[in-house]
């Protein structure tokens, strides 16, 4: 067949040399002569050559593909969380292969069996909401596939994990508000099992304490952050007497949503009602009353200090020195002022 792929053994019959010295010639081992390297080299461009990728994998037990697996691609965060993890892949010659829980426990579960069984060399991974048992991730270390986790990270030591430092954040965001005058803030958290709502609710306590204000407990409520358990718990919030001046919303898109229910009931955004959320997504530039403050958390950071993470343990896994050092990385962020 015209177009069928070379492979060693005709480029061995072709040169009449055996196919391990054509296979040492194209790897430049020493033992070969330069004349015969060359001479292999040029046929193996010419028939376009290409190396068998399942033979390098038994040989070397690599892929060179990795797993990332994520909540949503539609949010903006993640897909520039993505666009970080790509880029210090493909510069490390690895490939990625991405799979969407959508927030589902059984997916993300399900995603993650098949890329164990797609061999994949390692896995990154972002929790979905309700992920509060780790062992289908755990286990992975058994077949020698190192996890590194971003973002939505699980409260677990000895694990690889890059963070956006929540309580920090926060409490930028509460001080802002305060200075701006208001008393009664209220928080919309995300589900419980996360561990950034935890965190959320003691930054909240803590500068509550320290501005010598009153804490109620009754204002910081927890939305699935779907449209509709957001437009629930911003009833409730607004209901409270006194009701709330501001509120802190776990990201844009509930901010977005909590903000369009507002409208709906005839109030005046940043005026009647004020928000600040987290995530700094660009589309709030574009807003006419976008949130008064967001909370930049710099995705693509946590997406490349994650990859690099992952390709460091994969450079090293030969080597004993480092197998049982984990690496926790906090990244900073900083508060982005929209309207004062």
């Amino acid at each position: 067949m015209k177009n069928k792929v070379a492979t060693i053994k005709e480029i061995a019959k072709q040169l009449n040399i055996s196919p391990s010295s054509v296979s040492r010639a194209l790897h430049d081992h020493p033992s070969i002569g330069l004349r015969t390297k060359m001479r292999v080299q040029e046929l193996a461009q010419q028939l376009n050559y290409e190396p068998n990728k399942i033979a390098i994998f038994f040989k070397q037990r690599k892929t060179f593909a990795i797993g990332v697996v994520l909540p949503n691609l539609k949010e903006e965060f993640f897909s520039n969380a993505i666009s970080g993890i790509e880029d210090v892949a493909i510069k490390n010659k690895y490939n990625v292969f991405i799979g969407q829980s959508h927030d589902d426990v059984e997916r993300e579960m399900q995603i993650i069996t098949a890329m164990k069984e797609q061999r994949v060399d390692g896995i990154i991974i972002s929790l979905a909401k309700h992920t509060k048992n780790y062992d289908h991730l755990l286990a992975l270390s058994r077949y020698d596939i190192p996890v590194v986790f971003f973002d939505r990270v699980p409260p677990l030591k000895n694990v690889n994990r890059v963070y956006y430092n929540m309580v920090e954040g926060t409490k930028q965001a509460l001080e802002f508000l305060i200075t701006k005058g208001h008393r009664r803030i209220g928080v919309i958290n995300g589900p419980d099992e996360m561990k950034s709502s935890k965190e959320r609710t003691d930054a909240y306590k803590e500068v509550m304490i320290k501005q010598r204000l009153k804490i109620d407990m009754s204002l910081v409520v927890s939305t699935d952050l779907s449209a509709e358990s957001t437009r629930v718990v911003l009833d409730e919030l607004l209901s409270a007497k006194p009701r709330p001046t501001a509120i802190l919303a776990i990201n844009d898109y509930v901010a977005l949503d909590a903000m369009q229910y507002a409208k709906k009931l005839k109030l005046k955004i940043n005026k009647d009602i004020c928000f600040v959320s987290y995530a700094n997504l660009p589309i709030t530039s574009f807003l006419l009353n976008p949130p008064m403050a967001s909370v930049e958390q710099h995705p693509y950071l946590q997406g490349s200090k994650a990859a690099e993470i992952l390709m460091d343990i994969l450079d090293d896994q030969n080597d004993d020195k480092d197998k049982d050092s984990c690496k926790d990385i906090m990244v900073s962020g900083e508060l982005i002022i929209h309207s004062r």
